[in-house]
């Protein structure tokens, strides 16, 4: 090749492209995240949220004399309420997009189907893996001093609750990414999992009956409480209660994916 064709394929030759790929999907929905006022209003309201509830379950447990518990189980109570905080966090990663027609412009930057859901879902469960730590470490914080005797700190106990809590309210976020790519719209996704996560146990336990506490065990939030508290009560090993949980999340991420790629595809 002579030189003036060389200096001719230099200019004409496309820039190399740099990012893309899963990585920068990965890195346009933590931009796109941390670009709205939603994630902070989420975690401020789950920090508020676990310091009050863990105050009230610590003040309590030494108001009933309850027998001496381990620490964690303060914060690990706070789920109940507080996971809600990551459902609406993760939720709006998705139906925002669609309420405002944003969404389009993500399937134009990530043609990709299933790699968009993913990205979203990764982004999702890192922040609420992150947030749940941290509501963790706060709820024992301020739960030591209301239980005043009533609790006891053991090392490895609480470490363990801790990435419990992390892992749980990661997983919830993925879960809530498929419901949310499933339903589109914010009311009947956060009505959707509002029934899943918290109507439908209680439903179970007030009605009562072998079917109903049967179906009970295996709902997400009962495993998830189960797998956190490592519970010896039970009716399944603790590694049985993540497994429950991560087939709820496998189950709502592809039917996530199965509707966006009819919708969508």
């Amino acid at each position: 090749m002579s030189p003036t064709e060389t200096i001719r394929t230099e200019r004409t030759a496309p820039p190399s492209s740099s990012g893309g790929g899963f990585a920068g999907a990965v890195g346009a929905e933590w931009t796109k995240l941390w670009s709205v006022r939603a994630p902070y209003a989420c975690l401020l309201a789950g920090l508020l949220l676990t310091g009050f509830f863990t105050f009230y379950y610590g003040s309590l447990a030494r108001i009933n004399d309850k027998p001496i518990q381990p620490l964690g189980n303060a914060p690990v109570s706070s789920v109940v309420l507080g996971q809600f905080v990551i459902v609406v966090l993760a939720m709006t990663t998705v139906t925002g997009e669609y309420a405002t027609g944003s969404v389009r412009t993500s399937l134009q930057w990530v043609p990709v189907r299933h790699r968009m859901q993913l990205a979203k879902a990764v982004v999702a469960a890192a922040v609420a893996f992150a947030a749940g730590v941290v509501f963790a470490v706060l709820g024992m914080a301020v739960a030591w001093m209301p239980f005043q005797g009533h609790a006891v700190f053991d090392p490895a106990t609480a470490l363990s609750q801790v990435l419990a809590m992390g892992l749980y309210c990661a997983l919830t976020a993925v879960l809530t990414v498929g419901v949310s790519f499933a339903l589109r719209a914010a009311a009947g996704t956060l009505s959707a999992l509002f029934v899943l996560i918290f109507a439908l146990p209680a439903m179970c336990t007030a009605l009562g009956g072998t079917f109903l506490l049967t179906v009970h065990d295996y709902l997400p939030q009962t495993a998830g409480n189960h797998f956190m508290l490592a519970d010896g009560h039970a009716p399944y090993p603790t590694v049985a209660a993540i497994l429950i949980v991560l087939a709820w999340t496998a189950a709502a991420h592809l039917t996530g994916r199965f509707v966006l790629r009819r919708r969508d595809g």
